[in-house]
This record gives C-alpha cells, sequence and structure tokens, in this order.
C-alpha cells in the first residue's frame, strides 16, 4: 500500500507483515486521527488478470491497521475469508467490512476505537445479497451504508443502500456490475459508480460522510 505525494513522489505505507508480503491490499479507509485501515484478500495475486499471480506469504486474510505515529501495522480482524470494501460510520464508532469470499457474502460490522486500534462486537450487517457480491461501499451523513452490487444476477446490478439498522432502502440499477463508489462533487452529493467498463453518476438526496 502506497501514498502519491503532492510532489509524485510515491511512500510505501505497509507491504509486509511480521516479515512476509501482504497479500494484495484491496481498499483503504483513513480515520480522523490519521490511523490508516485496510482490507488484505488475495484476489491480486490469485491471477495475472488482477495483479501478479503468485503464493500468498500471509496465512490469513487480515483487516490491518497502521499506526499514525509510528508506522507499525497491526491485524485488527483475522477471519474473514476475503475481505474487501471498508468504511466508517460518520462518528467513527463503527467499522464495516464486506466478505465477498463469504458464502453467502455480507457485509460486517464492528464497534471501533479508532484510537486504540480495537475492534469488537462484530456481528453480520447485511447479507441479503441472493447470489450476488459487493465490492466497495461509502457512508452518508445520515449513517446509511451505500455498497456496490453484482456479478451474478443482472437485475441487480448496481449499488445498494442499507439503513443503519441493515434495512435495504433501495437500490441504484446500473446495466454492468458496480465495483466501487464514492460520493464526490463541491456538496458530496453525486454518487460516483465504478462500474465494468463505465463510470457512472447520479445526484442523490444526501451527503456523503467526510471520512
Amino acid at each position: 500500500m502506497t501514498r502519491t505525494e503532492l510532489d509524485g513522489a510515491v511512500t510505501v505505507i505497509a507491504d509486509r507483515y511480521n516479515g512476509k508480503l501482504l497479500n494484495s491490499p484491496n481498499d483503504v479507509v483513513v480515520a480522523s486521527n490519521g490511523s490508516i485501515w485496510f482490507t488484505d484478500p488475495t484476489y491480486g495475486i490469485e491471477r495475472n488478470y488482477l495483479g501478479l499471480k503468485a503464493a500468498p506469504e500471509q496465512e490469513k486474510r487480515n483487516v490491518f491497521r497502521v499506526d499514525p505515529q509510528n508506522g507499525r501495522i497491526r491485524v485488527v480482524v483475522d477471519d474473514f475469508v476475503q475481505p474487501n470494501g471498508i468504511c466508517f460510520s460518520r462518528d467513527e464508532k463503527k467499522l464495516y467490512v464486506i466478505d465477498s469470499g463469504a458464502s453467502p457474502a455480507h457485509i460486517r460490522l464492528f464497534d471501533v476505537d479508532s484510537d486504540q486500534g480495537a475492534v469488537a462486537h462484530g456481528k453480520v450487517f447485511a447479507n441479503d445479497f441472493g447470489e450476488g457480491n459487493s465490492d466497495g461501499m461509502r457512508c452518508d451523513l445520515d449513517g446509511n451504508i451505500c455498497c456496490s452490487m453484482g456479478w451474478a444476477n443482472p437485475k441487480e446490478d448496481g449499488v445498494r443502500c442499507y439503513s443503519p439498522a441493515g434495512e435495504l432502502l433501495g437500490k441504484i440499477h446500473l446495466p454492468e456490475p458496480c465495483a466501487n463508489l464514492v460520493f464526490g462533487g463541491p456538496l458530496r452529493n453525486r454518487l460516483y459508480m465504478c462500474a465494468s467498463t463505465s463510470v457512472y453518476a447520479c445526484f442523490v438526496d444526501t451527503q456523503g460522510a467526510t471520512i
């Protein structure tokens, strides 16, 4: 995982854990205290299509945290099949992580202390994907979670939006699977959706959380 500086220089933030190469860092979120949280599935090393094929050196597919003071990396959750999308709630008291390798795929929810780097009380937040799957997600100012959807039933390709209680609020249908999404624009009220071959956008009646 790297950071591109303002002058174009690239800083390596994390590439190993316990002396062994990471699998293939997939998604990342930065807390307001500067700590960096990211998922590390094996998708990028399973074949040359998504990255470079290689044997995994890590025993598990973890969720990691990088300390903002000393840069140390440590595991915060280690029981995912394939951790994927990750985001905080607006108040940073909840952490959401997609397990796209589980059967069925689902979103898990944890209580989180971002200062201590501690998570607890993990539970399934949403698992009504059917044969579909999700990749990335973002939170809005009302605490709703928007997640990408696709790869099984074309009628479900697009984005789903869930309430803080895990209730499905609505869907945005796209003509192809959606992999990731982000709120943008001056007011953060335009949802940009990265699909298989195109980037789509629509205005929404909410605003994305700043974190």
